[in-house]
């Protein structure tokens, strides 16, 4: 027997703007928000779901996970998210092929190319 994954969870400061963020990227929804967080996921029932909850401290370091994400056109994705207040930064990735952002809390993930059929 295996497992399904349901969710991911990520600590957050202001867990409800920072889901609200990651809901207009990823186009999902806000589908619960209590005291204990704000759960994102495509449309109810549906999963994974992304789970914001609240911390008292900052991030301090590089992510130990992180989402990759594969839009359809790199550059006006890049270009998108970076207006809605993501921000370039490096981990030491070098030169590669995707772009590494980080969410207005600083969480790093990446935004790929678009894939090749």
């Amino acid at each position: 027997m295996t497992s399904v994954w349901e969710s991911l969870t990520v600590d957050a400061r202001d867990p409800a703007r920072l889901a609200r963020w990651w809901a207009e990227a990823l186009g999902y929804q806000v589908v619960t928000e209590t005291p204990s967080g704000v759960e994102i996921r495509q449309s109810p029932g549906q999963v994974p779901a992304l789970f914001f909850g609240p911390v008292a401290e900052g991030k301090e370091r590089k992510n130990r996970l992180h989402l990759d994400l594969r839009p359809a056109d790199q550059e006006a994705e890049v270009e998108r998210l970076v207006d809605m207040g993501a921000r370039h930064v490096d981990i030491g990735q070098g030169d590669v092929e995707w772009t590494v952002l980080a969410d207005p809390e600083g969480n790093e993930f990446c935004v790929l190319h678009a894939r090749q059929e």
